[in-house]
């Protein structure tokens, strides 16, 4: 599977490994500090106790504080004892994966334009990475909060080869967010879910976007095989269902690109907590299913599954 490179006008190709990882490992440094210094727990500890990122609202849309009292939690099927359950409206770390690829039903305006909303709409202290993938996945804007910088930088997108999708949220995890552990980690795919020649496998992607506790939402583009059988892969949107379901995110429609990145910034400083709790019963190297419930009223959404340590 490729890494991640740079995307620079005239050099499209550059290779930037050396340059991402001396950035990533600077950031980490810092962030392992500030961290420290807040109380942020990391995903499990020696205890074996888990954390997860979960978003809770009331469907009345009531300001009251939702606590653990209005939530159940099942591991494997167990209900589990809640240790912690606490408001996270720390700053989020948000990669914009946009589709390239030649055949996307989208032109390079509309993908600009989805990919722009969301460099206004984003909190203070929020960063967002873009990475443009076909055959390979290429950082078109490095981290930054700088709108007019993002803006500049959506011109380098453009149309070619195919959706190396899986390949694609891999790369972008294996580099810019692992290294991010303990934070606010989140993925927008801006697709309609195609991936057509990766070698990673969707099983395998989805798994490890669990195992790292990131959040994936998805600004959706209309389903370019019209809902075509393939073989051995999902279909497109079962890809973008499944993404958002199993991770915790959510489906927004490319057609209103404002909605979706005001409803995703928002959520992520509003509506997101940190949920921890130690399982009764963690079967050595078992994927085990969580599910998080909410008292009526509440609508409560996190991963689907916990992957083992």
């Amino acid at each position: 599977m490729r890494g991640l490179t740079y995307t620079e006008p005239g050099t499209m190709k550059q290779q930037f490994r050396w340059r991402l990882l001396l950035t990533l490992v600077a950031t980490a440094l810092v962030a392992s500090s500030v961290l420290a210094q807040s109380g942020h727990r990391p995903l499990a500890n020696s205890s074996g106790g888990v954390t997860v990122g979960v978003v809770a609202k009331r469907e009345d849309n009531q300001t009251l504080p939702i606590t653990s009292k209005d939530l159940a939690v099942y591991d494997n099927g167990v209900e589990q004892a809640i240790r912690n359950f606490t408001p996270d409206p720390s700053p989020a770390r948000i990669v914009l994966l946009v589709d390239n690829s030649l055949s996307i039903r989208a032109d390079v305006e509309k993908l600009e334009q989805a990919a722009r909303e969301f460099a206004y709409e984003i909190y203070e202290g929020d960063k967002l990475l873009i990475v443009g993938y076909d055959e390979q996945a290429e950082i078109v804007s490095d981290w930054t909060d700088n709108a007019k910088s993002i803006e500049a930088s959506l011109k380098l997108f453009r149309k070619k080869g195919q959706p190396h999708l899986f390949d694609a949220i891999r790369a972008v995890v294996e580099e810019a967010m692992r290294p991010l552990q303990g934070q606010k980690r989140i993925i927008v795919v801006i697709s309609d879910g195609l991936d057509r020649g990766s070698k990673a496998t969707f099983e395998q992607t989805l798994a490890e976007l669990q195992s790292e506790n990131i959040m994936v939402y998805a600004v959706q583009a209309v389903d370019r095989t019209r809902g075509a059988i393939r073989r051995d892969v999902p279909k497109p949107k079962v890809v973008i269902d499944k993404l958002a379901e199993g991770t915790g995110g959510q489906i927004f429609s490319i057609d209103q690109p404002s909605d979706a990145a005001k409803g995703i910034c928002d959520e992520l400083r509003k509506n997101r907590y940190m949920l921890s709790y130690v399982p009764s019963s963690a079967p050595f190297g078992q994927a085990r299913s969580l599910l998080v419930l909410g008292n009526q009223g509440i609508t409560i959404r996190s991963k689907s599954m916990q992957q083992p340590n």
